[in-house]
């Protein structure tokens, strides 16, 4: 498996980017070729202090071809173009394997 995380430095009208997000942005999201399956959270905590991040997004997809396929695609690169509509603070975006384990 794996994963793209994307994680969201606070915008600057959180109340816009949490209503575009979710009526707008994850829909498009939703449909990406090759996406397993998808997560977010606006519930971003960190264990002292401040979060540096206001949102956070995962994404699963089976391997990094898949990944870099949907991302690829057109209905990819419009998801990658539409986070300017709601992003003001920007996005980091990372992809990895993912390493399994139990516990």
């Amino acid at each position: 498996m794996h994963k793209l995380l994307v994680l969201y430095p606070k915008p600057l009208d959180p109340d816009h980017f949490r209503d575009y997000y979710v009526t707008t942005h994850l829909p498009m999201v939703s449909r990406l070729p090759g996406l397993l399956a998808w997560r977010y959270s606006f519930d971003v905590a960190a264990a002292t202090g401040e979060p540096p991040y206001f949102a956070v997004f995962e994404g699963d997809f089976a391997d990094a071809a898949s990944m870099a396929a949907g991302r690829a695609s057109p209905l990819g690169r419009q998801v990658a173009a539409d986070v300017a509509n709601y992003a003001t603070g920007g996005a980091v975006v990372v992809d990895y394997p993912v390493q399994g384990g139990a516990g």
